[in-house]
């Protein structure tokens, strides 16, 4: 969709989506990414990461980041999700993201209801990634990234399935944070784990 179509009041060339992956998992990083697409070279097939396949959501991770005119990724640790909470580490990892693209963004794109409190001019778009590209491009950066980082971290922290699940609250996660406690990469600010 042509992000203009939502009244944005900047028809320059350095557009950043912004869009997270992470919120709702027990154990990792909340992820985000920031994309400024090529209005010259557009990325064919952008949709919300989550109704993507896998498969195509690896293809397009690739194509973004060629095409794209600057891309960025942005995080936050769970020892600083448990600091802050997941709402601040979220809108601190999408200030990083942000900060880091080069050439920078003019005007960002926010996937959600609310934008971080930052010095680019910003729109909060509810349902963004299914309705901008440069947010969808940024919910496949982050997705695809967090995604592979966890089946590392299944690697490192065996037993809890974390390649399977990505950390989500599963019920064969539940049950073996039971069996096994809870690792270093478990938020303890999340009720599951502080029960725990």
């Amino acid at each position: 969709m042509n992000p203009y179509d939502l009244m944005v009041p900047y028809e320059g060339r350095y557009l950043a989506g912004v869009d997270e992956v992470g919120r709702g998992p027990l154990a990792g990083p909340v992820v985000t990414a920031a994309v400024i697409l090529d209005p010259d070279n557009p990325v064919a097939g952008l949709r919300d990461s989550k109704k993507l396949s896998e498969r195509k959501r690896e293809a397009l991770f690739n194509v973004i980041q060629e095409q794209a005119l600057s891309w960025a990724l942005g995080r936050c640790e769970v020892a600083e999700i448990d600091r802050l909470n997941i709402h601040g580490a979220t809108m601190l990892a999408m200030k990083r993201a942000v900060a880091a693209l080069a050439p920078p963004a003019e005007y960002v794109l926010v996937d959600g209801h609310r934008c971080p409190q930052w010095r680019w001019p910003s729109l909060a778009v509810v349902k963004g990634d299914g309705r901008v590209d440069a947010i969808a491009a940024a919910s496949i950066l982050a997705k695809v990234s967090r995604d592979h980082e966890m089946v590392a971290l299944d690697e490192q922290y065996p037993g809890y399935g974390l390649a399977g699940h990505k950390g989500y609250p599963t019920k064969a996660h539940i049950q073996a944070l039971h069996a096994q406690g809870a690792s270093p990469i478990h938020r303890r600010s999340f009720a599951p784990v502080s029960r725990l």
